[in-house]
């Protein structure tokens, strides 16, 4: 009786695992149309020779804000040939201010730190940050030199810059965000994959086709 409720066991615990092994090969295929899209035509990159995964994001947007918990871990872990960028879509005048305000802390090798506070600012504290006056204010407080920052914000290079990715955003054909590109081919969000956390996968999933066709034209 002991070796047959083994062996019953032992089938049962194969069939468990085989079970598991169908349902992780399932998820990691990903269907173009549902979990993903194509950008037509596939846009050039800027990190040379490595991957590149572009989110695309405003600070006025709260599906970004609930997106970053789940994301910052998740970058932080990419292998060496990935490289992770951030570019604020825009989409009206007041995400182009906003995006003004992402590219005045990157020039001054602030952004890092006010990135979060950024989000927390206006999503929490409820800050309208597109009204110069409050963001002076708002920076000071933060340990950044008003004067200095809104001289940077207003600077020809910064808003250049806005304006920039006022044309990323048509070029990517960018509807809404949070939207992710991965290596200026293959877009995919949450929207598409269910949830924030059905995003990493997918994403995962891109670079290592991404990675693949790279080394077929090597």
């Amino acid at each position: 009786m002991k070796k047959m409720n083994f062996a019953f066991l032992r089938v049962m615990f194969a069939t468990l695992c085989l079970s598991a092994l169908w349902s992780t090969s399932a998820q990691a295929e990903l269907e173009l149309g549902k979990q993903y899209s194509l950008v037509s035509p596939a846009q050039p990159t800027e990190t040379g020779k490595n991957i590149e995964v572009l989110e695309f994001f405003s600070y006025a947007c709260p599906h970004c804000h609930d997106l970053e918990p789940v994301l910052n871990p998740w970058v932080k872990k990419l292998p060496g040939d990935v490289t992770f960028r951030r570019l604020p879509a825009v989409f009206n005048d007041k995400w182009a201010i906003l995006a003004r305000v992402f590219y005045a802390a990157e020039a001054l090798g602030q952004l890092d730190r006010l990135h979060p506070a950024i989000f927390n600012a206006i999503h929490v504290e409820r800050l309208d940050l597109t009204n110069e006056k409050v963001l002076q204010e708002w920076v000071g407080k933060n340990g950044v030199e008003s004067k200095k920052f809104m001289d940077t914000y207003n600077s020809f290079s910064v808003v250049g810059r806005a304006q920039r990715a006022k044309q990323l955003t048509r070029a990517f054909a960018i509807t809404g965000v949070p939207a992710v590109v991965v290596d200026g081919k293959y877009l995919t969000s949450a929207s598409q994959t269910g949830s924030n956390e059905k995003l990493l996968p997918a994403l995962d999933e891109l670079i290592k086709k991404a990675r693949q066709e790279r080394g077929s034209k090597g």
